[in-house]
């Protein structure tokens, strides 16, 4: 593809993620290509890169335009001008040819002539703004990272590296990573989880031998340490209770080395039927599935019968930005309202299930207070039969943990993943 082509494609695929909202961006674009297999592998990486840049940098962009001419096509172009293209390239680039963008018309080279010649920011955005984060959300971004709150943000904006986890059931991670260098593929040791594999940049590994077979799966180191902090052993009774598509499933199944028994629940069966595929691939063979619905008697039959319940509970997913910087422009303040609410009714829900001296592991992909360490002490106020495991007794290596105190609270900017937080919670015996 030619530049212009390129340009026109990320236009077109942004175009469609902002008609699609509030789905995600990277669903929308795994359409987009599945349904242009013409594209080569080198193109949709161009094209993906310029789509995401547009993403990470859209209240910043957006605030250079007049309201009126924040489209995907000018955008764009005003991403590509502070990126050092002239004026004149870009016209050139937006010629109307063949698979190039129709030509900019007189309000759209205005308004790139008012940003010509200056860099992305400005000392009078405002800080949201430069932050790129919706202005109800800056207090409680403050509240949780005090002085350090534009190294964090920042870091959030960053592209995220490519973690994967090896698959304990069918190799170690030595094994894992010697697969992958077979492939090409130089693959890191994670700081911290001792599963963990890192790849800088941008790389399929899913049509390669190593993930065909099994040996590795993609999770975010921070995800990997959470399902770490289960502490799940041979022989116990897991419940996964918001499974999702079962990634941290599969870790607790390494861990317990397939004996015992892991129950994945979730209130999708979309979700429970997509995790078929990954546990047969991974070789795990100790895991049912479970769907939960209203008025479910198994919460009631399995009651106080699970050595450990992990609890990833549905969140802003404020931790992930790096990899979902649409998700950022989509988040409203009673979207937090609602899931604080939701985290609370699913907390006394799996508590239920949790046997005396068991373990409850209550986890987000969430920075906010309000969702983590605020919901913890809410749970505990309810709940007096539980206590919280401080972090340095939770974490099951002789490493050093991750921080200090009574949770783990991992961000991009202090540890190099995506932003997780967990407590770990005990019942009285």
């Amino acid at each position: 593809m030619t530049p212009a082509a390129r340009i026109a494609a990320a236009i077109d695929l942004l175009e469609q993620i902002e008609a699609a909202s509030p789905r995600p961006a990277d669903a929308v674009a795994n359409d987009f290509f599945r349904s242009r297999r013409y594209i080569g592998s080198s193109d949709r990486r161009a094209i993906s890169e310029r789509v995401w840049q547009v993403l990470r940098r859209r209240r910043r962009l957006a605030w250079w335009l007049p309201v009126a001419s924040a489209t995907a096509r000018l955008l764009t172009a005003a991403s590509l001008l502070l990126e050092s293209w002239t004026l004149e390239g870009i016209s050139d680039a937006f010629s109307g040819g063949r698979f190039a963008p129709t030509p900019l018309d007189r309000s759209e080279i205005s308004a790139l002539r008012r940003i010509s010649g200056h860099t992305l920011a400005h000392p009078d955005m405002p800080a949201a703004v430069r932050l790129e984060i919706p202005d109800w959300l800056l207090p409680h971004l403050q509240l949780r990272f005090g002085a350090a709150l534009e190294a964090e943000v920042v870091a959030l904006g960053e592209p995220a590296p490519l973690d994967l986890r090896a698959n304990m059931l069918k190799t170690s991670r030595d094994g894992a990573q010697a697969a992958l260098a077979a492939e090409g593929c130089d693959a890191r040791p994670t700081r911290f989880s001792p599963w963990g594999l890192r790849i800088q940049g941008r790389r399929s590994i899913t049509t390669g031998p190593a993930f065909r077979q099994g040996l590795v799966e993609i999770q975010d180191e921070g995800s990997q340490l959470i399902a770490l902090m289960a502490n799940a052993a041979p022989g116990m009774r897991v419940a996964d209770f918001c499974a999702r598509a079962a990634g941290k499933t599969l870790a607790l199944a390494g861990a317990m080395e397939n004996r015992g028994q892991i129950v994945a629940c979730d209130v999708s069966g979309k979700r429970l039927e997509a995790a078929v595929r990954r546990l047969r691939r991974a070789g795990a063979h100790n895991v049912e599935r479970h769907l939960l619905a209203v008025g479910d008697k198994w919460l009631k039959r399995r009651g106080g019968s699970f050595d450990r319940v992990l609890v990833d509970a549905p969140c802003t997913g404020t931790g992930t930005w790096r990899r979902n910087p649409d998700a950022r422009l989509r988040l409203q303040e009673q979207d937090l309202a609602e899931l604080v609410s939701k985290q609370a009714a699913i907390l006394d829900q799996a508590e239920s299930l949790v046997r005396k001296g068991g373990r409850l592991v209550y986890a987000t992909c969430s920075l906010l207070l309000e969702e983590n360490e605020d919901q913890v002490s809410g749970f505990l106020a309810r709940h007096p039969d539980f206590q919280v495991v401080p972090l340095r007794s939770a974490w099951p290596l002789t490493s050093p943990a991750p921080g200090q105190g009574n949770y783990l609270s991992l961000t991009p900017a202090g540890h190099g993943t995506d932003g997780f937080f967990a407590a770990v919670l005990e019942r009285a015996a």
